[in-house]
């Protein structure tokens, strides 16, 4: 789903003799950018911020040609500038990067209210929301416009940055400190969003972006930091794109997908500029910014090259690791369905066996209801019979004669 308040460019071609709309066309996005396909990150970073600064709807804005550019632009850093979707897009162009939804950066200040509330209510609800830094902000430090403020070394500072606005620093740094590295950190005690920016100072005075690093949460806070410690770094950006949700296992192997190096990895002595820009979509946001020398974090640079040299390997080993668990995955897949089915067939046939043995016996019903006339047929019987038995004796008994109702005949003259 395209973020809110951009929309992808279109082709501006008619339909065709039958009304039929043809695809969309769309230009490579090196040639959107003018850089080559070897192009590395920095290249294709400053490409953007070129383009966006001069094309931005703020500067034309009576200019739909320069608004359609400015998309387009967006669009094609989105590719380039993400590792996946680029190794994507060289492979099979538009069609792999356009299948998954195109998560756009969003510069909070070009858009109006109901846009930056459709932005907040989506991020919110788990979307993920890139966002730019103001091109006003940025143009401002090209020429040079912008307020500095001196910040020591080993020293912190707290303030208080308003959204989509920037506080620039500049930090003094001694031959020996540079040899030893710098780290700076900044962190905010009530989850503000915010960016921490490193702009190089250009021949003409101004600024230019050379280094982001976006806040993220860690634990009760949320903290960005950059790391110049004489090696390579490694950056590792948590942004997980819609197509991973719909897959909950590329979420895993797509884990260290975001483990880049720093494009900067050491500073020489002088002047450098830092600056913490607020992202929050309507409030100020509150923080602590300092810049300390590594020389006295000797272990803990020691462990986070040892730490990174492993995931590096562990990312290498992801690959192949893919390889084996879709296989194995598969298979199990089809075994869980085929035990599925068997179990479905088992009992089908139980359930058709179980019906062909009732058939060869009488209803539990109809038994007992004849076992019940045929009882009471026999009581019936009985009962009968010990009737007529009763009636027959009644009968004899009145055909006997009593012999107290004997008539006898004597003959009186006759001596006994």
């Amino acid at each position: 789903m395209p973020s809110p308040g951009f929309s992808f460019p279109k082709s501006e071609k008619k339909g065709d003799e039958n009304g039929k709309q043809p695809q969309t066309q769309r230009r490579d996005p090196y040639d959107v950018l003018g850089v080559g396909r070897n192009a590395t990150d920095q290249e294709i970073k400053s490409a953007y911020r070129r383009m966006a600064l001069k094309y931005h709807p703020d500067k034309n804005a009576n200019d739909p040609i320069a608004a359609d550019v400015f998309k387009e632009v967006t669009f094609s850093y989105n590719i380039l500038s993400d590792p996946d979707k680029r190794r994507q897009y060289d492979l099979s162009g538009f069609e792999a990067v356009e299948s998954d939804s195109q998560d756009l950066e969003l510069d909070l200040s070009s858009l109006n209210t109901v846009n930056t509330m459709f932005a907040a209510l989506f991020s919110k609800l788990g979307v993920p929301i890139r966002t730019t830094v103001s091109a006003t902000v940025l143009e401002e430090a090209l020429n040079g416009s912008v307020t500095i403020r001196r910040l020591q070394l080993g020293h912190s500072l707290y303030r208080k940055v308003e959204k989509q606005s920037a506080h620039f620093y500049s930090v003094e740094v001694t031959e020996r400190e540079a040899q030893m590295g710098l780290v700076c950190r900044v962190h905010s005690t009530d989850k503000s969003k915010f960016k921490l920016l490193y702009f190089e100072q250009e021949e003409t005075g101004g600024l230019s972006l050379a280094l982001q690093e976006d806040s993220a949460k860690a634990g009760k806070i949320t903290s960005a930091g950059m790391f110049f410690l004489g090696f390579p770094v490694y950056r590792f950006d948590q942004t997980n794109s819609m197509a991973v949700a719909k897959d909950p296992d590329a979420a895993f192997f797509k884990k260290l997908d975001g483990f880049q190096p720093c494009e900067v990895n050491e500073l020489k002595a002088g002047t450098h500029i830092f600056a913490v820009y607020g992202d929050n979509f309507f409030k100020s946001a509150s923080y602590t910014i300092e810049v300390l020398c590594a020389e006295p974090f000797s272990e803990e640079k020691k462990n986070l090259r040892d730490v990174e040299a492993k995931l590096l390997t562990k990312r290498a080993e992801l690959s192949k690791f893919e390889a084996e668990y879709r296989e194995v995955l598969a298979k199990f897949t089809e075994m869980t369905s085929r035990y599925a089915q068997e179990m479905q067939e088992i009992d089908e046939l139980l359930k058709s066996r179980n019906a062909i043995h009732a058939s060869y016996t009488k209803s539990p019903l109809k038994s007992s209801s004849s076992g019940t006339k045929f009882r009471n047929s026999s009581k019936d019987s009985k009962s009968d019979e010990g009737h007529h038995k009763k009636e027959k004796k009644s009968k004899d008994r009145s055909k006997r004669k009593k012999w107290f109702k004997i008539h006898l005949k004597v003959d009186k003259r006759k001596p006994c």
